[in-house]
């Protein structure tokens, strides 16, 4: 055998020539040469052949719709409303085959599709299809533009918070048929109210009532919401309600369960995890059920034919969205009442300054009980000030004062005691037993606290302090200035020993209590609900939830304490609540009125003089002092605007969690609040839309954080 045989046959011999006569196979062939990413040399869809698409770049100055050329084969599937990927970024000067290719994929939304572009130039093609579902429909897609242009932010982060991350798994099935319109339900509790039962009627017969529900305290309120909700459906139409959290959305679920049954409704929280909250989402949009009760994100759900949209506890600070463009549930549903006949429901045990404004402009009706059906519902309310405790031997060596320790005592008689305290912890603030010298660390000269009876460390660094002693006297002892539920529950722990003491807070939130008698310490918002009801409350600390620097200091406070009180059983059953607070204080004498609205008419009232939220728009705007400085020059304001500050803005302790709105750890920003007189809130939004456009089409620079309707103003 020659040499040249033997190569023949070695690996690899003869591939240039299969590779050629590869190559002018595939240049003889008549089908057209197609790229996945690029589609060069692939023919177009016969009719519109452009596609415009939301590119996924939340920046402002690409706030707009890009055009895309559609490839024949994906003709079928490139519908108006379906996930895309597509190439970004290239610029015009990669063209081949009259297609602009290069730039890196993005994911995009189709929003249309057209027979010409707008551009002249080249159109890249769509890279491909991502799902042929479609999730974003015309109206949600409007609903998104709208809250973009209120909050000056981008549709893009709009569409982000909208429509939630695809599942395939949840895509592929079906979802089940829908069921008929369930019956008008019949009025219940709602004849407590004087015009109850007109609202429901007014929903079962196709009509759009607005309301302000000032709830009767009591577990009624999640019945009475899942009959308006079967109200609606009895008309035919959808209804969403969003509530501030997993454990009151469940509480609405097995109401709506009970009136409803089963398959009539979808539950959307974040406990359920994407798969599931997603196979729900989509059994939304397909119109398989027309009713949703979900948290936060839910107040976008896409329900087919809405007509009645309702929130519940709309002061919660859960309702305000962290990621920009910030949007508050409350707004974003009046947006979605105001743009079609959809009924509006705004409910809650307290009422917010908005809540009052809404009802003060005409645009809501009130919906509240009489006084004398308030009277049997709502508990006894009764206070202790400074004078009493100055008097009280008892509160001077213990923290509770003999009316608070009288209530306990005759509640434990019949049932479980609510204590509510500030402070979550064991001792958060201490300071020297003799000379009350605050107690510092001796690293960072941060607070120390004590986490529990045994230990001490710093707030800020978290480092352990084993051997304090006061720098100002010499003693080593300490006594809590500020007492936490732990503290709380141990001391109630010793004066009521054979009674079971639960607590409640951030680290550990009960849902639920037994009627039994025991001891429950929480903090505010975590306050599980009892069966039967409370036997008797302690609403104690009221100072440091009234002197907070911030302007809903006294509204919150009030808001707090109603939803506390409002799980202890009815005056006529026996129900007790001692508030330690100030009773001249203004919400201390509103709580014992049980009268939230007349102290949300009154702040409204003097909010107006003054110029504040929410009679005025206003917004803030916070960033390095430079680059604010640069930004407030370059703004073009409507007429009357008035520019408050710039101020320095506090960051974060050292040792905390950081905040959305604090600024980075380490930089020092300043804030400025820019306020408007009313009707002009939307040129306010897009005088501030077009800056910030401008600023990052430049290349940015320092970081700036624009709000709108911010809900801390100090």
């Amino acid at each position: 055998m020659s040499s040249d045989d033997e190569r023949a046959e070695e690996p690899g011999a003869g591939m240039p020539e299969q590779l050629a006569l590869i190559r002018e196979t595939v240049r003889g062939a008549k089908v057209p040469r197609a790229k996945p990413r690029t589609w060069r040399g692939a023919a177009l869809a016969e009719e519109l052949p452009v596609a415009r698409v939301l590119v996924n770049k939340g920046v402002l100055h690409l706030d707009q719709y890009f055009d895309y050329a559609v490839p024949a084969e994906l003709d079928a599937d490139a519908q108006p409303g379906v996930r895309v990927r597509v190439r970004f970024g290239a610029g015009g000067r990669q063209v081949r085959g009259g297609r602009r290719e290069g730039g890196g994929l993005v994911d995009g939304f189709l929003v249309e599709r057209r027979a010409t572009s707008d551009y002249q130039g080249a159109l890249a093609a769509l890279a491909y299809v991502v799902s042929p579902e479609p999730v974003l429909g015309p109206e949600l897609l409007a609903l998104a533009r709208a809250v973009a242009d209120r909050y000056a932010g981008s549709l893009a982060d709009v569409v982000q918070l909208a429509v939630p991350p695809r599942n395939g798994r949840a895509e592929s099935k079906p979802s089940p048929e829908p069921l008929p319109p369930p019956p008008a339900p019949e009025p219940a509790t709602w004849q407590r109210y004087a015009n109850g039962p007109a609202f429901l009627r007014a929903l079962a017969e196709g009509g759009a009532p607005r309301a302000v529900w000032t709830a009767l305290p009591g577990p009624h309120w999640s019945q009475e919401i899942a009959r308006a909700v079967a109200a609606t459906l009895a008309s035919g139409r959808g209804a969403l309600v969003v509530v501030p959290d997993g454990r009151t959305a469940a509480r609405v679920d097995d109401a709506l369960t009970a009136v409803l049954g089963e398959g009539r409704h979808a539950l959307l929280t974040a406990e359920s995890g994407p798969e599931k909250r997603y196979r729900q989402w989509l059994a939304v949009r397909r119109g398989s059920v027309k009713a949703v009760v979900g948290t936060r994100a839910a107040m976008f759900a896409p329900v087919a034919d809405l007509g009645l949209v309702a929130v519940w506890d709309d002061g919660d600070s859960s309702h305000s969205d962290d990621n920009a463009p910030f949007p508050h549930v409350r707004e974003v549903l009046e947006l979605r009442a105001a743009h079609g006949p959809c009924g509006f429901l705004l409910g809650s045990t307290g009422c917010t300054v908005e809540a009052a404004q809404l009802v003060e402009s005409g645009w809501a009706l009130p919906l509240a009980a009489d006084r004398a059906v308030l009277r049997t519902a709502a508990p006894l309310i009764r206070t202790v000030g400074d004078e009493q405790l100055g008097r009280d031997s008892a509160a001077r060596t213990a923290r509770l004062p003999s009316l608070a320790w009288q209530a306990v005592r005759d509640g434990l008689k019949d049932g479980p005691v609510l204590v509510q305290v500030p402070r979550r912890g064991y001792a958060p603030r201490l300071a020297c037993e003799r000379c009350r010298t605050p107690a510092r660390c001796r690293h960072c000269a941060g607070p120390l606290r004590a986490p529990d009876a045994h230990a001490l460390d710093c707030a800020w660094c978290g480092r352990s302090e084993p051997s304090w002693h006061c720098e100002n006297c010499g003693s080593n002892r300490l006594r809590a200035q500020i007492v936490g539920a732990r503290r709380t529950a141990e001391e109630l722990g010793r004066a009521f020993p054979a009674v079971p003491v639960r607590t409640s807070g951030r680290d550990h939130v009960l849902d639920e209590v037994p009627g039994t008698p025991a001891l429950v310490v929480s903090t505010p918002g975590a306050e599980p609900v009892a069966e039967g009801g409370y036997a008797a409350a302690l609403l104690l600390d009221g100072w440091a939830m009234l002197g907070r620097p911030d302007l809903r200091a006294g509204e919150e406070a009030l808001r707090r304490w109603t939803h506390a009180a409002s799980l202890v059983r009815g005056q006529d059953a026996g129900g007790t609540v001692v508030v330690v607070a100030e009773p001249t204080q203004r919400p201390v004498q509103a709580l014992v009125r049980w009268d939230p609205a007349g102290f949300a008419r009154r702040e409204l009232a003097e909010r107006a003089e003054l110029g504040f939220p929410p009679v005025s728009r206003m917004a803030s705007v916070a960033g390095p002092t430079e680059a604010l400085a640069g930004f407030l020059g370059s703004l073009d304001l409507p007429a009357g605007a008035e520019i408050l500050g710039p101020v320095p803005l506090r960051g974060a302790d050292p040792g905390r969690p950081r905040r959305p709105s604090d600024p980075p750890v380490g930089e020092t920003w300043e804030r400025a609040l820019i306020r408007v007189v009313p009707g002009r809130g939307a040129a306010l939004a897009g005088a501030l839309k077009t800056a910030q456009a401008a600023r990052t089409a430049k290349g940015g620079g320092d970081p700036l954080r624009i709000r709108i309707d911010p809900p801390d103003i100090g």
